[in-house]
């Protein structure tokens, strides 16, 4: 709701992934859009639904969002899909600008 004004239905837990260099863990549930509306919330300034082929892999921000889709889509192809635990390891935090 918070990221793109969607009502879902929550399904089961997906995938775990580990983020040691930032001390965070990130949990991604599959869900299913409820009823077909969604838009922009309070953390976003524009929303859409893609098709596989039409995801602009080179500008997802994030590294969990980019391993959670192509493990769905690769679940999806199969039939089954499987609860994955992921550590994401080897990012360097960037140091902030200098004035």
């Amino acid at each position: 709701m918070e990221e793109a004004a969607a009502h879902v239905h929550m399904g089961k837990l997906y995938t775990i992934f580990n983020l040691p260099h930032i001390n965070q863990v990130y949990m991604m549930f599959l869900a299913t859009l409820v009823d077909g509306q969604f838009g922009v919330g309070e953390e976003s300034l524009e929303t859409r639904l893609f098709d596989e082929s039409e995801i602009p892999w080179n500008e997802l921000a994030f590294p969990t969002i980019n391993r959670t889709l192509k493990h769905y889509f690769a679940d999806r192809e199969k039939g089954t899909f499987t609860l994955r635990m992921e550590d994401i390891t080897g990012f360097k935090r960037s140091k902030p600008a200098q004035p």
